[in-house]
């Protein structure tokens, strides 16, 4: 039989290895709920790995779901590294979008380019402030951050939901729950001609690097993440845990509103209900794929976009539920999971020696 033996120390292999693991894991069962579905799977994992990189402007459409998954997770994986467990980016990222839209509202046909500025500032305070609510609670009540965060994203939903169906709706939309449109001086710049793909993408790899380089040749990312781990030994080196808190929140809440500014001043163009996409959790996923490190993140956000992308192409032409993508998400993390035992532990073929 096969049991699990405990590694003297975790496998370097298996630590690259393991997401590859999860992911064929993922694929093969994707075949087997595809056919179970009575779909055709090689049509079916099509529509999720080769349509959204086969033209230049799929890829484009794949780095405008990329953008904010990759922001997200790059604030997500300081908190993470910190001990800080922060689930409530979504809310972060909605209340980033809020903040943004309400500046971009103030726009008119006078108003000059630097407007964009103002929106991208106004979602990272945005998402900043909403972070630093659940920092708050956990310094001075000692509240579990991952129980305020998550329910702050439900708080910052019925925001949303109540400016649109109230003081921000655009009174010429047909009562639909919407704001106008924003002025076209707020629209964030597109890289090129044809495609959506705008600045976002360039801030996000900048982030990666600025991340790598805080994280890994700064003493300032060594202490916090020693100020997560092991409080005691921190007071002992000198560094707050403290510190560490309010950096990682504030980084990631400031990451996830920055996301959501792009987002609303981006593809979408205004404040909806439909803002609130799932990012924030998805990017939990993305951030844990990628072994907390920006480069693996940086992979792992075009994975999970392509999960998007491929979901609602699937919707689309192949009549496959839209909940498609979020059990493709969840088979991502739970295999996972799943592998990342091999890190620690090795299989053993037979029965335990007395």
């Amino acid at each position: 039989m096969l049991r699990l033996e405990a590694r003297p120390q975790p496998s370097p292999v298996w630590s690259l290895a393991s997401p590859l693991l999860a992911l064929a894991l993922t694929v093969l069962l994707g075949v087997i709920l595809f056919a179970a579905l009575g779909k055709d799977p090689v049509r079916a994992l099509q529509m999720f790995f080769w349509e959204p990189i086969k033209s230049g402007y799929a890829l484009g459409e794949l780095m405008v779901k990329a953008t904010p998954l990759l922001l997200i997770a790059l604030g997500l994986a300081v908190c993470f590294r910190s001990n800080v467990w922060n689930i409530g980016a979504e809310g972060q990222f909605v209340f980033g979008a809020i903040c943004a839209g309400g500046v971009a509202l103030l726009a008119d046909k006078g108003t000059g380019p630097w407007i964009v500025v103002a929106v991208l500032l106004a979602g990272v305070l945005g998402g900043m402030v909403w972070g630093g609510i659940t920092a708050v609670l956990r310094d001075r009540f000692h509240a579990n951050e991952i129980l305020v965060s998550l329910m702050l994203v439900y708080v910052a939903i019925q925001l949303l939901n109540f400016l649109v169906h109230g003081p921000w709706k655009d009174p010429a939309g047909y009562n639909f729950p919407q704001t106008k449109t924003f002025e076209a001086a707020t629209q964030i710049p597109r890289l090129m001609n044809g495609s959506r793909m705008n600045i976002g993408l360039v801030l996000a790899l900048i982030g990666a690097a600025a991340l790598w380089v805080f994280l890994f040749r700064l003493r300032a990312g060594f202490a916090l993440q020693v100020g997560g781990l092991a409080p005691a030994a921190a007071r002992y080196a000198g560094f707050s845990s403290r510190k560490a808190l309010w950096t990682a929140l504030l980084v990631s809440g400031g990451a996830a509103g920055l996301a959501g500014a792009l987002e609303v001043a981006g593809p979408i163009g205004q404040l909806t209900p439909y803002v609130p996409a799932g990012y924030g959790f998805a990017a939990i996923i993305v951030a844990f794929v990628g072994r907390l490190h920006p480069v693996g993140m940086v992979f792992s956000a075009i994975l999970m976009s392509m999960f998007y992308i491929g979901g609602e192409l699937a919707q689309s032409r192949l009549g496959l539920p839209k909940s498609i993508t979020g059990v493709f998400q969840g088979l991502l993390l739970f295999t996972l999971l799943t592998c990342d035992t091999l890190i620690n532990y090795r299989l053993r073929l037979g029965l335990r020696r007395p």
